[in-house]
């Protein structure tokens, strides 16, 4: 049973991935509002580098960037941080399933905490109905469609161009900045709203509304990992199937095909069996250790990121005067 006593740590493992990396966002978050409050105070208060992982918060301009960088080779010099993460990421899904959505991402890891602590207030989580969940869960595939035809099919390169090259896109971080430091009356409605949803259904964002995670995993169908389970020495005791918080009846499948799947591998930390579940590629057959595919997800994004930084497309192009320029204009910049 000692393989098995590797896989119960899974979830150890994976809390301590998602919050050591939800602390490296948040610090991320504080350093780059320590650095646009210098140019909200015109110098009074200390300056500090800016942070390029910021970035991360914007997929639809990366969206754009990667429209521009497929019709022209060019990678837009003022948020090439955004374009370097959004590939990252989606390269990610290609070879290990929606790992980002698990295993790293802040929003994923703040709506499954969100859940886990409403079980503890309620004593359950809650489910929608069956035939509701399935159309809920197309509402973030309709949103990922708009957002591609807009962008990488209807919008021309020209205008891609002119939209990276506009004084709002420059800003479009500290735009987002304001969005967490300054929200609307709207903004904390539908907060508070969301948070309540998320307290009593598992990943109402992620399930049902994350474009981001839509792409990631349709590009997830390509990935050569997959839960795989071995027919023979499963009991059919569906520990597996309960277990898994996006509801996949991971018991009654030899492969888990699914879009929904985040490679989160709580399915294979709940089995009981020795060796019944497993992530790996096809051609894989040797039983792996279990720390195999949570090595894998964060070597491929430190990989990405490491090679945006080498090839030069990390930091923005934007000089401290550029800054100064335009941090005060970021109150009249709408569109």
């Amino acid at each position: 049973m000692n393989h098995h006593n590797h896989n119960s740590r899974i979830p150890l493992w994976r809390a301590i991935v998602q919050w050591v990396f939800f602390a490296w966002v948040v610090f991320i978050g504080i350093r780059f509002d320590t650095f646009v409050r210098h140019f909200e105070t015109s110098g009074i208060t200390p300056l500090v580098s800016r942070p390029p992982g910021v970035e991360g918060f914007l997929p639809i301009g990366a969206l754009a960037s990667t429209k521009l960088w497929l019709a022209t080779g060019t990678i837009n010099p003022v948020h090439p941080a955004a374009l370097v993460i959004f590939l990252t990421i989606v390269g990610m899904s290609l070879v290990a399933k929606k790992s980002f959505c698990s295993w790293l991402c802040p929003v994923g890891t703040l709506s499954e905490a969100a859940w886990k602590l409403g079980r503890r207030l309620f004593g359950r989580t809650f489910r929608v109905w069956p035939w509701l969940d399935g159309a809920l869960r197309g509402v973030k595939y309709l949103l990922l469609l708009f957002f591609v035809k807009i962008i990488l099919v209807d919008m021309p390169a020209l205008a891609v161009a002119a939209f990276l090259d506009a004084p709002y896109w420059a800003v479009s971080d500290v735009k987002m900045l304001h969005f967490f430091t300054k929200m609307s009356a709207t903004t904390v409605v539908v907060l508070a709203l969301l948070t309540g949803l998320s307290l009593l259904y598992k990943n109402v964002w992620c399930r049902y509304l994350c474009p981001y995670g839509a792409l990631l995993g349709v590009a997830s169908f390509l990935s050569p990992f997959k839960v795989r389970r071995d027919t023979a020495g499963c009991t059919g005791c569906r520990s597996c199937s309960r277990a898994c918080p996006s509801g996949l009846p991971v018991h009654g499948k030899e492969k888990i095909r699914s879009a929904e799947c985040t490679g989160c591998l709580t399915c294979v930390a709940s089995c009981p069996e020795l060796e019944v579940l497993r992530m790996a590629p096809s051609f894989w057959k040797r039983p792996l250790p279990a720390w195999t595919f949570p090595a894998l997800v964060v070597l491929l994004f430190a990989a990405g990121i490491g090679a945006g930084m080498a090839t030069g497309y990390w930091h923005s192009s934007l000089a401290y005067d550029d800054y100064r320029q335009l941090i005060p204009m970021v109150p009249y910049l709408n569109h």
